[in-house]
């Protein structure tokens, strides 16, 4: 299966990272040529990928995105839980896991996408359906940090028993009167955070899979934040816990 990737910045990682397989790079016979775009044609160029230059009309056809490039790719690359628990064990990290509940819309999954390879994160788990995956949308909104991570589909109840025996705390992000304040969980060992669905939160079963439950202290008026900017602000500040 092939899919067209556009824009500069998620073009130039999905050459960077080099998980996939890549068929040709298309641009902009009228781009101004520097930068990542300048980058990204040298590195098309010495994985021996043909480059072409087309009129805009062509990419504007794909994507009106594009930012005068496509880069025409294999699929995302997913990869296992088993996959992520390795990667911590090779960096000597205790585990730091990344768990979305059905995040559907592709712009917040990016958000989170970004936000968990920034941070450190080891890995990101999706369910198996009725969730977003990792299309070119999402690549795109994410600024193509998803190359750079390791991101599993899977049985959710599943994956948290088997973090839980490995020795993850999981804990879950949502704005109940119940949950406890996130300052005072403990962030810094093995643990694996839970972001729920932009409108209705997590799942029962999920929810009750979580050994606590905790939530971001509001000032305004504002009653709560979407999904991906509540999760990336969790995930900072599990960030700042793991580096002390």
């Amino acid at each position: 299966m092939k899919e067209w990737i556009v824009g500069r910045n998620p073009v130039y990682e999905v050459l960077t990272a080099g998980r996939r397989n890549l068929f040709r790079l298309w641009v902009g016979s009228n781009s101004d040529q520097k930068g990542r775009l300048s980058e990204a044609v040298r590195l098309a160029r010495a994985r021996k990928v043909t480059v072409e230059y087309v009129p805009r009309q062509q990419l504007d056809a794909l994507d009106e995105t594009h930012q005068g490039v496509a880069l025409e790719a294999s699929a995302y690359p997913y990869s296992t839980l088993q996959d992520i628990q390795i990667l911590a064990i090779e960096r000597k990290e205790p585990l730091f896991v990344l768990i979305l509940d059905v995040i559907q819309n592709p712009q917040n999954l990016g958000t989170l996408l970004r936000t968990a390879e920034v941070v450190g994160v080891h890995g990101v788990l999706i369910p198996l359906a009725h969730a977003a995956g990792v299309t070119p949308a999402v690549v795109n909104s994410s600024a193509g940090a998803s190359e750079h991570l390791l991101v599993a589909p899977t049985n959710l109840a599943q994956a948290i028993m088997t973090l839980k025996e490995a020795g993850a705390w999981v804990i879950g992000l949502e704005g109940s009167p119940e949950a406890s304040p996130i300052e005072q969980a403990r962030l810094d060992g093995p643990l694996a955070l839970v972001v729920g669905s932009e409108g209705e939160g997590m799942r029962a079963l999920t929810r009750r899979s979580c050994d606590l439950l905790v939530r971001l202290a509001m000032s305004g008026k504002v009653e709560s934040l979407n999904a991906a900017v509540a999760g990336s602000i969790a995930l900072y500040l599990a960030k700042q816990a793991r580096s002390k």
